[in-house]
């Protein structure tokens, strides 16, 4: 099942099922959101599609339609975007069998040789999937914001004026909301693209905050359940309407270094993620990106998203924010 939120001509907020084959949504009453969706789950003791399924409509909306008029939000929110914390793990795919064996290879140095990227890569592949209801080693882990930051499907993410770069970074990524007892519900999953500034971090990996300090995308479609053990999917960057780059790319259990649980273990273990009525945005890592492969964006670019397991594709266009830094004044009180 996957699920979508939208807004109706009127401008009102709306959740809708994706039908089979992907041409249109399902309309689900009673609810003007997948926040409230869940919390109906968790009332009721019960799963989410099952309330689902309970609130179904027989109005069938063309999907196409919401897609072309740019009316899908991301598919899962929170009321009060502060309530929406926005995270990420780096370094936890293999990548691709190329990728792996230089990777491998690298890392047979001593570790006192390696870089401290290369040391939590080799220590990921060593113990980031540990035996079930054991704790692996922990992920780097980073901060991106709150809900502010996250820019729906089809809408523009922003090159800010004190920015290197935007660059896509192609991503699974991980929707939780926080249980009124404190217990973590993980929703479900959606496509990601967690959009950094790959100049600055690579000038000094102690510049990795300020780079990830952006905004991002994830949707538009929440995929609810388990996350396939492969996930194969493509990415592509969009010039003038033509494909200046593209990718296959894996995810999931399969082709990590860490497994999900791990990640999600090392993200929750902290008692201050467990506040009631939360929601959690995880990115689980990179899977791919055109930086990587020495392609510099240019405004105006669409970055393009896709995996069959998540239905549509994300897409976003890279636009100028503001276009000088303005020196912040503080005001003495």
């Amino acid at each position: 099942m996957n699920l979508i939120q939208y807004q109706d001509n009127q401008g009102a907020r709306k959740v809708g099922m994706v039908a089979p084959g992907g041409e249109t949504v399902r309309a689900i009453i009673g609810v003007a959101s997948v926040y409230e969706l869940v919390q109906d789950a968790i009332k009721k003791k019960t799963n989410l599609e099952a309330v689902t399924i309970s609130r179904l409509s027989f109005q069938s909306i063309d999907y196409d339609e919401l897609i072309a008029q740019k009316r899908l939000l991301p598919p899962l929110d929170h009321p009060d975007p502060a309530r929406c914390l926005i995270t990420g793990t780096g370094l936890s795919h293999l990548g691709s069998a190329a990728a792996r064996d230089s990777m491998h290879a690298k890392i047979q140095k001593a570790e006192s040789e390696l870089t401290d990227s290369m040391k939590m890569f080799k220590w990921g592949i060593e113990g980031g999937k540990p035996p079930a209801g054991q704790i692996g080693v922990q992920p780097e882990w980073f901060y991106k914001g709150d809900g502010r930051c996250a820019v729906a499907p089809e809408h523009a993410l922003e090159l800010p004026p004190y920015a290197n770069d935007g660059g896509d970074e192609v991503e699974v990524v991980g929707l939780y909301v926080i249980g009124p007892d404190g217990a973590v519900y993980r929703v479900g999953f959606a496509l990601g693209n967690e959009y950094a500034d790959h100049v600055m971090e690579r000038k000094n990996y102690l510049y990795l905050a300020h780079s990830k300090l952006r905004q991002c995308a994830y949707g538009p479609e929440l995929l609810v359940g388990a996350l396939p053990n492969s996930v194969s999917g493509h990415a592509r960057l969009l010039r003038e309407g033509k494909t200046v780059w593209e990718s296959d790319w894996l995810s999931g259990d399969d082709n990590m270094a860490h497994s999900i649980a791990n990640l999600e273990h090392h993200h929750f273990k902290y008692a201050d993620f467990h506040r009631p009525g939360d929601v959690h945005v995880h990115f689980f890592g990179a899977a791919t990106g055109s930086f990587t492969q020495g392609v510099k964006t240019e405004l105006g670019d669409t970055f393009e998203i896709s995996a069959e397991a998540f239905g549509k594709p994300l897409r976003n266009t890279l636009v100028r924010g503001a276009e000088k830094e303005v020196l912040v004044a503080m005001r003495q009180l």
